[in-house]
C-alpha cells in the first residue's frame, strides 16, 4: 500500500504556540515514515492547499523543526478563509481533491479555532461526498479560549500569562505616579464574544499582592454608571485603579464599544479601540488623569513569556493529533481534559467535530464576581495552573532567537486557481 502524504496549514490569529503545535506534528509525523510520507505546509493556511502552494518540511533539518517550539507566529502563514459549504462552492472542493490527488495527500491537519474546526469538519465529509479519501484532524488552537469540550486551549495559557504579568507591573507604575499624576492605566485585550484574557488580568491581584482591578467582561452587559462608581470607589480606597478591559464589551443595545463598522474575512465586526472609549468615560465622569494602551499583537506573539503548561499542551495536542490520524480516526479533535486542579493533571481525548465546529464557549456566571467587574475563586482555580512555569526560548546578543523555515516550495503539478 503507497504510503500517503500530509498537509498541515495554521488558520486565523497566530500565537505565540502555534508552531509548537506545527513541531508536535511534524516531528511525531517524522517518526512514523511507515505511514505518513511528507508533510507538506500549507503556505497562508488553507489557501496554500487550493492554490497548490505547498512547502516541503522534509526540506527543514530536525534541528529547525525543533526550533519551531519556541518561536512564536506562523512558521508557514496563516490566513483567516472560510470554506463555503459544498452546496454553494463545489469548485473549491473539487480544486481541494486535485490537490490532494496530484500530491498524494491523505491526511489532513488544520491548527486552529472554530472556524478552522467548521473548515476541517467540511474536508472531512470529503471522502463521503466526493469518494476521496481523507482523514481531517483538527489541532486545537485559539488566544480566546473559546473552543468547547476541551478545557483549554494551546495559545490561551500564554496571553493570559502576558495579560496578568502585564497588569500587575502596570498596576505597580500607576500606583507610583497617582499622586500627583496618571490615577487610571486602561489595557485593551482581545476577546470578541469571550472574557477569557480579559479575566486573566485578575490574576495580577491576589492575598500577597493586593491591587485595585476592574474587569470589563463581554459577558456582562456595560453600564457606564455602574463602572464609574466602581472606579471612583476604587481611587478613594487605593488611590489609583487598572482597568482591563475585552475589546468585546457591549453596551445595553448589544453594540460593541469599539466597533467601527467594519467586518474581518469571517463577517466578524473588526473591532478595536475600545480603551481609548472607557479613558473618555473616566476623564468626563470622574476627572482622573489616565493612559490605556492595547495589547494587540503583544499578548499574543510574546513567546518570551510563554506559559510552560501551555506549551506543553500546544505541543501534545500536535503529537496526539498526528496519533489519531495513524489509529484511523477522521473529524475529530484532540481535547485537553482536566483531571485535577491541584495538582494540576490532565489528559489528552478526542473529540468529535460536530460538536466542535461553530460553538463558542462563554465565560461562565460563576466566574464573574458578583458586581460584573472582577473574577472568583473558582475562575482563578481554572486560570492558574493554565500560566504555571516558564519555557524561555534560547537568547543570543540579549534577544530571543528564533527560527524563519527555508520553506521549500513543492513543484505545481497543475494548472493555477484563483479564489
Amino acid at each position: 500500500m503507497t504510503v500517503k502524504n500530509a498537509f498541515y496549514a495554521q488558520s486565523g490569529g497566530v500565537t505565540s504556540v502555534i508552531n509548537t503545535s506545527a513541531c508536535g506534528v511534524i516531528e511525531t509525523a517524522r517518526k512514523n515514515r511507515q505511514h505518513i510520507g511528507t508533510v507538506f505546509a500549507g503556505y497562508n493556511g488553507i489557501i496554500g492547499a487550493l492554490q497548490e502552494d505547498l512547502i516541503d518540511t522534509d526540506q527543514e533539518s530536525d534541528d529547525s523543526i525543533a526550533a519551531l517550539r519556541y518561536t512564536p507566529s506562523g512558521a508557514f502563514g496563516s490566513c483567516r478563509y472560510k470554506l463555503k459549504s459544498l452546496e454553494e462552492n463545489k469548485r473549491e472542493y473539487e480544486r481541494l481533491i486535485a490537490v490532494f490527488e496530484a500530491h498524494n495527500i491523505g491526511y489532513f491537519f488544520y491548527n486552529g479555532g472554530g472556524d478552522s474546526a467548521d473548515t476541517c469538519l467540511k474536508i472531512s465529509q470529503l471522502s463521503e461526498t466526493m469518494g476521496y479519501p481523507i482523514q481531517a484532524i483538527h489541532v486545537p488552537k485559539t488566544v480566546d479560549n473559546d473552543l468547547p469540550i476541551t478545557d483549554n486551549c494551546p495559545g490561551f495559557g500564554s496571553v493570559a500569562k502576558y495579560v496578568a504579568v502585564s497588569t500587575r507591573e502596570a498596576s505597580f507604575d500607576v500606583a507610583s505616579m497617582a499622586k500627583t499624576s496618571t490615577k487610571i492605566f486602561i489595557v485593551e485585550v482581545m476577546g470578541r464574544h469571550a472574557g477569557w484574557i480579559a479575566a486573566a488580568g485578575g490574576l495580577a491581584s491576589d492575598s500577597q499582592t493586593e491591587l485595585p482591578i476592574a474587569i470589563l467582561f463581554p459577558e456582562i452587559t456595560f453600564d457606564r454608571n455602574a463602572f464609574c462608581r466602581r472606579i471612583d470607589t476604587l481611587v478613594k480606597e487605593y488611590g489609583y485603579a487598572s482597568v482591563v478591559v475585552s475589546e468585546g464589551v457591549r453596551d445595553a443595545e448589544g453594540k460593541f464599544l469599539s466597533d467601527q463598522g467594519l467586518t474581518d474575512a469571517f463577517g466578524h465586526a473588526q473591532l478595536g479601540g475600545v480603551a481609548p472609549v472607557i479613558a473618555s468615560m473616566v476623564k468626563q465622569d470622574l476627572g482622573h488623569k489616565y493612559h490605556w494602551a492595547v495589547a494587540d499583537y503583544l499578548q499574543r506573539a510574546a513567546r518570551h513569556i510563554a506559559s510552560r503548561t501551555d506549551v506543553e499542551q500546544a505541543y501534545a495536542v500536535g503529537k496526539a493529533a498526528v496519533e489519531m490520524a495513524l489509529q484511523g480516526e477522521n473529524a475529530v479533535m484532540p481535547a485537553i481534559i482536566r483531571k485535577s486542579n491541584n495538582p494540576y493533571q490532565w489528559v489528552i481525548e478526542k473529540a468529535s467535530l460536530d460538536q466542535v465546529a461553530n460553538v463558542e464557549k462563554m465565560m461562565p456566571r460563576d466566574f464573574i464576581s458578583e458586581d460584573g467587574f472582577g473574577i472568583t475563586e473558582q475562575c482563578r482555580q481554572y486560570l492558574e495552573p493554565l500560566i504555571q512555569g516558564e519555557d524561555y526560548p534560547p537568547y543570543q546578543n540579549g534577544l530571543p532567537t528564533y527560527i524563519r523555515l527555508n520553506n521549500v516550495m513543492v513543484e505545481k503539478k497543475l494548472e493555477p486557481f484563483d479564489i
